[in-house]
């Protein structure tokens, strides 16, 4: 095996000791929520033959997030879920106003902060993004053009949430922040609770349960979203990997000390999975749930990107860690039959 670093789970299972809320598991909620919003559509769910074959696996399913709800990535259904679900629990008259003397702010790597812009001007609300300096000046274009105000704040992830914090600590603003800790759990799970969804529409679209699922992490919600899921609906039965960058390994190195730990490391070219701290609830369910943790390279990644976008199926490094990590070597069988997530669109500008 090539691959940078590699970690059989101990916790798989009972999950951490003393550890503190999980993940939900049951999409309901969040499927009752988005049937009453006009541009919530399913994402396919492509089998990949051909892609299979040149990676050596029996069966490849692709859940293709790219186009979702017109945001392109999956998180458009975390951040705006949230806050739909304060416009529907606000007793509002008109959901379309019910948010209007609200501001939430966050910090963003560029798909949850779309996320955050669209809710809030959807309700009514005003959003407040930071990114750090290594977030591409397309992702700022993007965030303006939804209606959010751009901040410029820090060198990495963790110093513009740190940033965003603080503003909303002083102006009384709404932390929406996609990852989690002790004493901030209530929207971050609801965040994650979005993500469910995905994982509810794989159950349904997919006509065989899979052996193995390939999730790539970054603070880890839609890792540990799908991974509760898969265990409701499939039970133990499939291998859960978790993929992460070796330059920010938060999960892995959370789960060999059994507990959260901030790690270093350079950017990476994995932009949306470059976060050095893990969410809390997150690590709480994926140590209790996932199988397998594993790191790519850099080159690694690379070279996942662009096998597929030799197959016509174009994303980032981040949207393709899945499958970057099967051709890095990950030890599957022939006879597997493989779910990864193409998480995000090519990148725009």
């Amino acid at each position: 095996m090539n691959m940078a670093d590699h970690l059989q789970n101990p916790w798989r299972g009972r999950g951490l000791d003393g550890a503190g809320p999980l993940p939900l598991a049951d999409a309901g909620d969040v499927a009752r929520l988005l049937a009453q919003c006009p541009a919530h559509a399913p994402t396919p769910l492509r089998d990949a033959p051909g892609l299979a074959a040149e990676l050596g696996v029996a069966r490849l399913w692709l859940k293709d997030e790219r186009a979702r709800m017109g945001l392109g990535s999956f998180k458009a259904l975390g951040a705006a879920h949230a806050i739909a679900h304060d416009a529907a629990t606000s007793g509002a008259p008109d959901l379309h106003s019910a948010l209007r003397d609200r501001v939430y702010v966050t910090a963003s790597a560029g798909n949850h902060g779309l996320s955050v812009a669209a809710g809030a001007r959807l309700f009514g609300a005003r959003a407040v993004i930071y990114l750090a300096r290594t977030v591409p000046a397309s992702f700022a274009t993007r965030l303006q053009d939804k209606g959010a105000e751009v901040i410029r704040a820090g060198a990495d992830y963790e110093a513009s949430m740190k940033a965003a914090a603080d503003a909303a600590a002083t102006h009384g603003w709404t932390l929406l922040s996609d990852s989690s800790w002790p004493g901030y759990t209530d929207l971050p799970g609801r965040v994650m609770e979005g993500y469910l969804q995905l994982a509810a529409e794989v159950a349904a679209q997919i006509d065989t349960p899979p052996s193995h699922i390939l999730l790539q992490a970054g603070v880890g919600g839609l890792a540990a979203a799908v991974a509760a899921h898969a265990r409701l609906v499939w039970g133990d039965g499939p291998q859960i990997i978790v993929v992460e960058p070796a330059a920010a390994p938060a999960l892995i190195d959370s789960i060999r000390a059994g507990r959260v730990v901030e790690t270093s490391g350079p950017a990476s070219c994995m932009g949306r999975l470059d976060c050095k701290t893990p969410s809390w609830i997150a690590l709480n369910g994926l140590a209790r749930d996932a199988d397998v943790f594993v790191t790519l390279s850099e080159e690694e990644a690379r070279r996942g990107a662009d096998l597929l976008a030799a197959h016509a199926l174009p994303t980032t490094e981040s949207g393709g860690a899945g499958v970057a990590a099967v051709l890095a070597g990950l030890d599957l069988p022939p006879t597997a039959q493989v779910l990864a997530i193409l998480s995000e669109a090519p990148q725009q500008g």
